[in-house]
């Protein structure tokens, strides 16, 4: 099982992002005090697809990016990333825009509004997680990701099952499942989660 290296020291984030949580309600009470290991942690599993593919610079898209996982903690790490967030509920939006202000993270930005209304634009990686199961995501993401190009789908249990009905969508646009990587939250309980790479 994979192990995630972090390098960026997250303590002013969560301090920001717990002030939004308080006003805005983004994650729940309870998981505030997992917020490293559930959302944080998480979010940067991206980390072991980027380090097998030798992704270095991108344009990047988070379908559904909410209150900024995994959009933010990515765009943190990977300074060198254009990443750019997308959701279609206002207070999320808000919420990520004054995180990305107060952090001044320069690389990230955000929009609020549907992934269908993109137009004219193409990316190198799309990301997603907690947004939809894998055939709808796969609608979403891959008229929107260059020849040659990644969407990554984080995960969990019921991956396989998904996999099977995303089939013909997948098709459809001419895409293939490269691998499944698999790593496992730090948490007491066993939480095993799943990077899907899908390629055009």
């Amino acid at each position: 099982m994979h192990k995630i290296e972090i390098k960026s020291n997250f303590t002013k984030y969560k301090e920001v992002f717990l002030e939004q949580n308080s006003k805005l309600n983004l994650i729940s009470r309870n998981d505030e005090k997992f917020l490293f290991e559930k959302h944080i942690y998480d979010s940067l599993g991206i980390k072991l697809f980027f380090a097998k593919y030798g992704i270095k610079r991108a344009e990047m898209l988070d379908i559904g990016c909410g209150g900024g996982f995994p959009c933010v903690p990515v765009a943190i790490e990977y300074p060198q990333l254009n990443v750019t967030g997308i959701d279609s509920i206002r207070k999320k939006i808000k919420a990520v825009e004054a995180i990305k202000e107060a952090l001044k993270i320069d690389n990230l930005t955000v929009i609020c509004g549907r992934v269908e209304n993109i137009k004219g634009r193409e990316f190198d990686v799309i990301i997603s997680r907690a947004v939809a199961d894998l055939e709808k995501l796969c609608e979403y993401a891959l008229p929107l990701l260059k020849s040659g190009g990644y969407f990554v789908a984080y995960k969990s249990r019921k991956v396989l099952e998904e996999l099977e009905n995303a089939q013909k969508v997948l098709t459809k646009y001419n895409a293939k499942v490269l691998e499944i990587i698999t790593y496992t939250l730090p948490l007491e309980e066993m939480y095993e989660r799943n990077l899907v790479v899908i390629s055009r």
